[in-house]
């Protein structure tokens, strides 16, 4: 149970796994007023940045869940190098069935609502580990303008238009599924900027090291098509953002 290798070449030079700067996760932290000691499981934690910087500057004490021994590997170095190893704890797993044994008080998963088969389904996992009066966590993809065309749509890592909301969607979605929205951040073009063009040259490198290697034409392909379908599409088109939201 891994993610396929092309994921870890996209990410490897990334601490976060998603179109957010180091300074809007801190924000993020500020932002839902995290209390010395309060418990966070993090499903799909990737590298594990936000566990650990947060466990650093809050002092939380945290879990997080991942399929990718690559990225467990890189969060638990990134816990030792930041010394908060005796805080925060990675396990490998499937986090589409992870149910917290003892309920949190912040239950999250930062863009992998894939897990739950969209924003709902994740919604109702996340609820089971929270306890009450708990914050959970959302990161959403949303759409920023309306998608021109079929092409515009799979550009933007979607199937059909009803794959993302608009952001006052993906508001009343929470509302709707009884959930108040009490904090965002959002993702800006600059955010994005460093997460998509820095997978460019994770990919260069690699293809550069590894020109022989099985996956280096799938890399290829993408690395050559990928720079114009960002910028002429998914940069304008599609937001991104986490919401906090608490059950009323």
């Amino acid at each position: 149970m891994d993610l396929p290798r092309s994921f870890t070449i996209r990410e490897s030079s990334h601490r976060i796994l998603n179109p957010f700067t180091p300074e809007k996760l801190a924000t993020l932290g500020a932002a839902i007023k995290l209390r010395k000691g309060a418990s966070v499981r993090d499903l799909c934690c990737g590298k594990g940045e936000m566990l650990a910087t947060w466990a650093r500057d809050h002092d939380i004490a945290g879990t997080g869940v991942d399929i990718s021994t690559v990225f467990l590997a890189a969060a638990r170095e990134r816990a030792a190098e930041l010394g908060v190893a005796d805080q925060v704890t990675f396990v490998h797993g499937d986090a589409a069935v992870h149910v917290a044994a003892e309920r949190v008080d912040v239950a999250a998963c930062i863009g992998a609502t894939w897990i739950g088969q969209g924003v709902a389904g994740t919604v109702a996992l996340l609820e089971r580990s929270l306890r009450p009066g708990g914050v959970m966590l959302i990161g959403e993809p949303f759409w920023r303008a309306e998608p021109p065309s079929q092409e515009a749509v799979e550009a933007c890592h979607a199937r059909s238009r009803e794959d993302h909301e608009t952001l006052p969607g993906l508001i009343s979605l929470f509302d709707g599924l009884g959930y108040d929205v009490v904090e965002m951040v959002l993702a800006d073009e600059d955010s994005w900027d460093r997460y998509r063009a820095a997978q460019w040259l994770n990919i260069r490198t690699w293809l550069d090291a590894n020109p022989d290697d099985e996956l280096a034409p799938e890399m290829r392909a993408e690395l050559s098509a990928d720079p114009l379908r960002y910028t002429r599409f998914e940069r304008s088109l599609l937001g991104w953002g986490v919401f906090a939201l608490m059950k009323r």
